[in-house]
């Protein structure tokens, strides 16, 4: 199957859009279809992009201020009363600061609130350590009954957001601040649960490894896999939106197929995208994985390409990681 994408994807000139955008966007188009949806935010609307809802819907909104721990307890009593709150903040205070009150009065509860952390990753750039939430997928996964999305665009996310308000239960869903490529299109299917594949190699180039990633460096593996095609190596990408339900049948499918796999997330390499990948191949069919991403360190201040290269997402560093894998299949 053929995924549409853009058609300048691999041009100088693709159009790059901030993720966080197509929250608002879906966050309007899910308030228009639903009068049950209702926002949230935590003194953040500009930046979270939460403002042409909360203009066009002022009975529908609640400015929070500077309390995330009383948003997700506020959203969750929201929910139980048969709303459906989205809530936001920057990720490094929710899911961050207030995963107590996610854990136990939203997904112990079961209430139907979707969490929606903006400036996630390590591309948040200048402010450094203390606003790079690199750990956030980790603390959701890991809560029974939740949802966990990491979009790679900013037409994805707004996708993600609509299917969310259909979803009946706890979603996380995880966004960039930078303007990033934008690599689908309108045309392109989602669903959360299902994954894609975005790159695959021309007819009679060999596959050697298969790379699987999430969110905003969705775009450096397709470079990577579209310099590696030109060298001759073959690299399927897949795009893992959802981290959580994985598509166990998808990423099976998908290393029957490449035999060897490089995980590629803005994340902390520990309980990761690629964390969850490895724990489901372990039980079923494990496979040589080599792991990009934050190395079990804090981030730091700088602009956000040159953190991406430092913490070795950038395309080189993931080619590197293509030729480290593909040497580790035992050939029969």
């Amino acid at each position: 199957m053929n995924i549409p994408l853009n058609p300048k994807l691999f041009d100088k000139d693709v159009e790059q859009r901030p993720i966080r955008e197509g929250y608002g966007e879906g966050l309007l188009a899910a308030g228009d279809a639903d009068p049950r949806v209702v926002a949230l935010c935590a003194d953040l609307v500009n930046s979270t992009k939460t403002g042409a809802f909360a203009k066009k819907y002022p009975d529908r909104f609640v400015e929070m201020g500077i309390g995330e721990q009383s948003m997700a307890s506020v959203a969750s009593g929201l929910a139980a009363m048969g709303k459906i709150p989205f809530f936001t903040s920057y990720a490094m205070f929710s899911p961050g600061r207030n995963w107590e009150q996610i854990r136990t009065t939203i997904c112990y509860n079961d209430r139907n609130c979707k969490i929606i952390g903006s400036h996630a990753g390590i591309s948040v750039g200048p402010d450094g350590g203390t606003h790079q939430a690199v750990e956030d997928m980790a603390i959701t996964r890991v809560i029974p009954r939740m949802t966990v999305i990491a979009p790679c665009d900013a037409i994805e996310a707004k996708k993600a957001t609509i299917e969310a308000a259909k979803h009946v239960g706890p979603v996380y869903i995880r966004l960039a601040r930078e303007k990033t490529p934008v690599i689908t299109t309108e045309e392109t299917p989602f669903a959360i649960g299902k994954s894609q594949i975005l790159f695959s190699p021309k007819e009679g180039v060999e596959i050697k490894a298969g790379i699987i990633a999430c969110g905003s460096v969705v775009y450096n593996a397709l470079l990577a896999a579209h310099e590696l095609e030109a060298e001759g190596i073959g690299v399927k990408v897949l795009n893992l939106a959802t981290v959580k339900p994985l598509d166990k049948d998808g990423i099976l499918a998908f290393v029957n197929e490449t035999r060897t796999l490089v995980t590629v997330e803005e994340h902390q390499v520990a309980g990761g995208m690629g964390s969850a990948v490895a724990e489901f191949l372990a039980s079923v069919q494990p496979a040589p994985i080599e792991f990009l991403g934050v190395q079990d360190m804090f981030g730091q201040s700088g602009e956000p390409n040159e953190l991406v290269e430092h913490f070795g997402m950038g395309v080189s560093s993931i080619k590197n990681a293509v030729g480290r894998a593909s040497g580790r299949i035992k050939r029969i």
